[in-house]
């Protein structure tokens, strides 16, 4: 254990800035939580004497999603339930603001293309954002609705996954439709995932059940799911940096997965 932050309310959503550092000193710690209140904190340590948070307000419902900038981390985009996406600089100051049509799911920053936001939308769409005339650039539609989470394939920018229904959906951006989908949970399917290592490995999730939430690892050459896992009350997740391994949050636990490359 490094550190317990006390936060004192329901974290919804949390991001890692790139300026995390345990390997040089000093060491730094920093992080942002979207919480049940509407509001980001904004938390950093250097493990010591040093523990500062800010709160950044704005927001008028609930926050689903956050992200740091992904080379220097600077600048956080945020998308939430009052239909807006919201950037700001690490003083809680908005830098830009772009209005949704509805709920905003994911945001997604991409390190090869640091002047592009990727937003999805519950109505099913998928809209990339020129972060310096602040206009949108580009469009995906899934054609079916609620799309609850995106992401933006790491190893291969032209791939964006997301899951919408009980299917999940691939994209190659220079299609405006699904190059591939499938039905994959039948209780609705909640969160998607990319392998950090692998373009073609990506982890689903499904809404929680009656005793647990069902985790599948998807390898884009298979046609049935390469790894079946579960978690009690699962919440979150996340792939490892340079491992296939993937990770859920649990009842008082973290549980991991490790599959084949």
């Amino acid at each position: 254990m490094l550190r317990t932050f006390h936060h004192g309310i329901r974290v919804d959503a949390i991001a890692w800035s790139p300026e995390t550092r345990l390997n040089s000193l000093p060491p730094q710690i920093r992080f942002c939580t979207a919480a049940a209140d509407g509001k980001l904190r904004l938390f950093t340590s250097d493990l010591q004497e040093k523990n500062e948070y800010k709160i950044f307000d704005g927001h008028s419902d609930y926050i689903n999603d956050l992200v740091f900038a992904p080379k220097e981390g600077q600048v956080i985009a945020s998308v939430g339930d009052d239909h807006t996406c919201r950037v700001w600089d690490l003083e809680g100051n908005q830098k830009a603001y772009f209005v949704l049509r509805s709920p905003g799911v994911s945001v997604c920053w991409h390190p090869e293309e640091a002047f592009k936001l990727m937003v999805a939308e519950k109505n099913g769409t998928i809209r990339f954002y020129d972060l310096t005339t602040q206009q949108a650039i580009l469009s995906l539609e899934s054609g079916q609705m609620p799309l609850m989470s995106a992401d933006w394939c790491l190893k291969n920018t032209f791939r964006i996954g997301a899951v919408a229904g009980n299917d999940w959906l691939i994209w190659d951006i220079r299609s405006r439709y699904p190059q591939d989908k499938r039905p994959v949970h039948a209780d609705r399917a909640k969160l998607f995932r990319w392998s950090r290592v692998n373009e073609n490995l990506f982890a689903t999730t499904g809404y929680p059940g009656k005793m647990s939430s069902q985790l599948l690892v998807h390898h884009s050459g298979h046609p049935q799911p390469i790894l079946i896992g579960s978690a009690a009350v699962g919440s979150g997740l996340t792939w490892h940096r340079t491992l296939p391994l993937c990770a859920v949050g649990g009842d008082h636990k973290i549980f991991f997965w490790i599959t084949e490359m």
